[in-house]
């Protein structure tokens, strides 16, 4: 019988966060190869003047993408705080490449945790 997930009130919270923050952007239109085409645009001051129809979807990304990205980027770097190599101890076979465990969870080294975020930015 599996445990209930969503018992810890706080991991609810996050998650629904999380699925929020993903659905909406999901939802929002991708700007990624407009930029290569604005970018050209740039006038003497540094911008790029730009007229656009933008959907509701759009707009609500757009509010809060700046300090989503930055949220996410802090708690990956805390993440990565945590979950550092350190040495297992014990007696190794090859002294000079000893088996490393993860200090937050004690898994072998790369940890889980640093194997998603990884995969995550190497998209």
């Amino acid at each position: 019988m599996k445990a209930d997930r969503t018992t810890d009130p706080r991991e609810a919270r996050l998650r629904e966060r999380l699925e929020t923050i993903r659905a909406r952007s999901e939802k929002s239109t991708s700007w990624r190869t407009s930029t290569q085409y604005l970018s050209r645009l740039m006038n003497k001051d540094g911008f790029v003047p730009i007229r656009t129809r933008l959907s509701r979807e759009d707009l609500a990304f757009l509010s809060g993408a700046r300090d989503e990205v930055i949220t996410f980027a802090e708690l990956s770097v805390r993440l990565l705080d945590l979950h550092r190599p350190q040495e297992s101890g014990g007696i190794s076979s090859d002294p000079d490449n000893p088996i490393r465990r993860c200090r937050a969870c004690m898994w072998r080294w790369p940890c889980p945790t640093v194997r998603a975020i990884d995969e995550a930015l190497n998209r």
